[in-house]
């Protein structure tokens, strides 16, 4: 027989208050927190920051945030008409919809929200995901010059050799 043990470590300073039943829906709750940031990252392209400054970063983050939101409010609202969970709901399909609805200028309507709520996730408990870099380092270093200084350097030295 298999036996398995995990240990939590919370902050939690009453332990008689929580149940370990409690915790342990709450560690693997945590997993929703992990696709939400995934979907900021990924599918709503927030792995790269376009913007300079710090106030502008932050804007450009809140700007993300904002966005996320919308798409689970319709996900939430599918989910309402239709009697089903929320997180079942696939969240690019749903941006993808309201991408099409908004480009032909149309409001959201029921058709809108039958056509979110049709592709399902399915519940997998237990599902693990690799925790690694995907993107691949580019050939080219890091400009970290003026490009004006670059250039000229390029016009006086040439382009540096490849690396083979």
């Amino acid at each position: 027989m298999k036996i398995n043990h995990k240990i939590l470590i919370t902050s939690i300073l009453n332990p008689q208050k929580e149940s370990r039943k409690s915790l342990g829906k709450l560690y693997k709750d945590r997993w929703h927190v992990e696709l939400d940031f995934r979907n900021l990252k990924t599918t709503l392209g927030m792995n790269i920051l376009s913007c300079k400054t710090p106030e502008m970063c932050e804007k450009e983050m809140w700007m993300h945030v904002l966005a996320h939101n919308i798409i689970r409010l319709f996900a939430a609202q599918s989910a309402i008409i239709f009697k089903i969970k929320p997180r079942t709901i696939s969240f690019k399909h749903c941006l993808q919809v309201w991408l099409t609805y908004s480009q032909i200028d149309r409001r959201p309507d029921d058709a809108m929200f039958a056509l979110i709520s049709k592709p399902r996730i399915g519940n997998r408990p237990g599902r693990v995901e690799p925790r690694a870099v995907k993107r691949r380092p580019k050939p080219y270093k890091l400009l970290t010059v003026k490009r004006e200084i670059a250039k000229a350097d390029i016009r006086k030295n040439g382009h540096p050799k490849k690396k083979k």
